[in-house]
């Protein structure tokens, strides 16, 4: 594979294209969002899961001090407000549907039992702090991880990248693995269950674009296991997920730039070159 000087796309070209346009009109959420961006579709899959009202944007430089997506704003302040960072953003949706609920509640428990009731957490303190653990790996193990193994240009540092990567997917499998054991397991990983925040933050950042961009550049497999198959099966074809995701062909183009360590690629490849922390 060549370099052939393909950009990232700034249209949506999947089953996100009719996502957007259902998102178009004024709310008291706006998403400032990039189609090809990781980041941007963890919020994006948590706002569709949560069902939370949002119109989606793609301006938005004067949202984010860094210029990057995911940006968010509050729009129902006297002042409207803004926010970035994928993480902090899915914090406060998560916040705001159980105060969501909380005024349902009190308001009538006629209203309160018609909604979803829907959460990306599980309930209590320990639960909670293992999902922060899984999260936690995928951040700054996993993700990082992701982007040494698709800019490395030398063969031994893509055999080290691959082995690398393989091995993070590795351990997030055991820290799940883990809950199961303690707590019976959680979000999609269980069959039955339904998406959790660990399956939207390590969905599209890694796992997902393992299967094409890494598939395609690198020649990737993912781990050849029937409870990790099943697992990606059910993260896959989640709706609210889908509904987020564009063809194979944007994200190839996409991430080009990334596979052939163009310079001046973008902060996150610039961090990743460095040594540094993701920004």
């Amino acid at each position: 594979t060549t370099d052939s000087g393909k950009v990232y796309h700034r249209e949506c070209t999947g089953p996100d294209l009719a996502t957007v346009q259902q998102h178009a009109h004024d709310q008291d959420i706006t998403l400032f969002a990039g189609c090809f961006c990781p980041f941007v579709q963890r919020v994006w899959a948590a706002l569709e899961y949560l069902q939370i009202p949002y119109k989606a944007s793609g301006s938005m430089l004067k949202i984010s001090r860094k210029g990057l997506v995911p940006a968010l704003r509050l729009n129902a302040f006297n002042l409207p407000c803004a926010l970035n960072e994928s993480t902090v953003i899915l914090d406060v949706l998560e916040e705001c549907i159980q105060m969501l609920l909380i005024c349902l509640t009190m308001m009538a428990c006629s209203i309160a039992s018609k909604s979803t009731h829907r959460s990306l957490f599980p309930p209590g303190p320990y639960v909670k702090a293992l999902v922060r653990l899984q999260s936690d790996h995928v951040n700054r193990m996993l993700v990082p991880a992701f982007y040494r193994y698709l800019q490395a240009q030398d063969p031994e540092a893509q055999i080290s990248g691959g082995k690398e990567f393989h091995a993070a997917i590795q351990s997030l499998v055991e820290l799940f693995e883990r809950t199961e054991r303690e707590v019976g397991g959680l979000g999609l990983w269980v069959e039955g269950g339904d998406l959790g925040w660990v399956d939207v933050v390590v969905g599209p950042c890694g796992i997902f674009r393992a299967t094409n961009v890494l598939k395609h550049y690198r020649e990737f497999e993912m781990p050849r296991e029937t409870k990790f198959e099943a697992w990606l099966e059910r993260l896959f074809e989640h709706l609210s997920f889908k509904k987020t995701c564009s063809c194979e062909e944007l994200y190839l183009d996409s991430y080009e730039r990334y596979a052939f360590n163009r310079p001046n690629t973008g902060q996150v490849a610039n961090a990743t070159d460095s040594g540094r922390g993701l920004p």
